[in-house]
């Protein structure tokens, strides 16, 4: 009986110890808490939010409520209309110089008059960029690009990004505006997209032309897809002059999916640079310092606010 009495009194023990464990904070198991402290994080971007997707909770804003010009962050809503449109992603689309027309700093390799699978114009568009295979797949839709760009626009009330606007579907017009709070909704949107979960975190891609046949390779341009260290599920960089430089992207950290919207910052590192600060504050308790030219950027543009 004894030994009995003995043997239910252990495994009483041990249940009380695997409860207690269990109830034990996150940060006293490695993790920050799940509000962890706002003094603790400075980013270089001047406007800025942090979601938890997994609670639906926003650990950090940042002038997030005023819209400013995107970029090419505009070419995720640009990849969820071609994809609610329905188009065949393996048709041919001709690179046409209608396309190309009025299109500033529009530098592209791409040869006019070939043709490429809109699928890969699509995924040129997310991963690197593309401003041309952007304004063709705009231009390629049912109505040509002004239809398109209506479409983008009631895409955007239906989201309630009434912060919104844009103008067209590259990004390169710095009409295309929106606010950190907007864009963490067009995020989440475009996240459900599976192509656009693909596309925008291919490290690098060969597209393959044809009318005349031709190869040209492309690179993500976002370096964070490239680092084992990053689980990135979706992801855009965004840059003009009147934007400065951009990111956002949902990315796993410590088991909780994140969602990060970063603003005008400056230097192709600085937006960067704050991914890497917010994950820090989330692990542990402290983004780490700006230091330089980024810092001073974000000072002097945050004071004319």
């Amino acid at each position: 009986m004894v030994k009995y009495l003995t043997l239910l009194l252990s495994l009483l023990n041990v249940y009380y110890v695997c409860c207690a464990q269990a109830a034990t904070p996150l940060s006293s198991q490695g993790m920050v808490s799940t509000q962890p402290d706002l003094s603790k994080i400075q980013l270089g971007s001047v406007h800025a939010t942090v979601w938890d997707l997994d609670n639906q909770h926003i650990l950090y804003s940042k002038n997030a409520q005023t819209a400013v010009p995107i970029a090419s962050i505009t070419k995720l809503m640009t990849a969820m209309v071609v994809l609610d449109s329905a188009q065949s992603l393996n048709e041919y689309v001709l690179v046409s110089r209608t396309a190309q027309k009025n299109k500033k700093n529009a530098y592209s390799r791409i040869r006019l008059n070939s043709k490429l699978k809109r699928r890969d114009l699509l995924r040129l568009a997310l991963m690197s960029s593309e401003n041309l295979a952007a304004s063709v797949l705009a231009h390629s839709y049912p109505g040509g690009s002004d239809n398109f760009v209506k479409a983008m626009n009631d895409k955007a009330i239906s989201l309630g990004m009434h912060k919104t606007r844009f103008v067209d579907s590259s990004g390169l017009s710095p009409q295309n505006q929106s606010s950190a709070s907007d864009l963490a909704k067009m995020v989440f949107a475009a996240a459900k997209y599976r192509e656009i979960r693909e596309y925008s975190t291919t490290p690098n891609y060969t597209a393959n032309f044809k009318s005349p046949r031709y190869r040209l390779g492309y690179s993500n341009t976002n370096p964070l897809v490239h680092r084992n260290s990053w689980n990135i599920s979706i992801t855009k960089t965004g840059y003009i002059h009147e934007a400065g430089r951009g990111l956002v992207m949902i990315t796993e950290i410590q088991g909780r999916q994140v969602s990060l919207v970063l603003l005008n910052s400056f230097g192709k590192r600085t937006p960067l640079g704050d991914a890497g600060r917010i994950r820090r504050w989330l692990t542990t308790g402290s983004s780490g310092p700006i230091v330089g030219a980024a810092l001073r950027y974000e000072q002097e543009k945050s004071k004319q606010l």
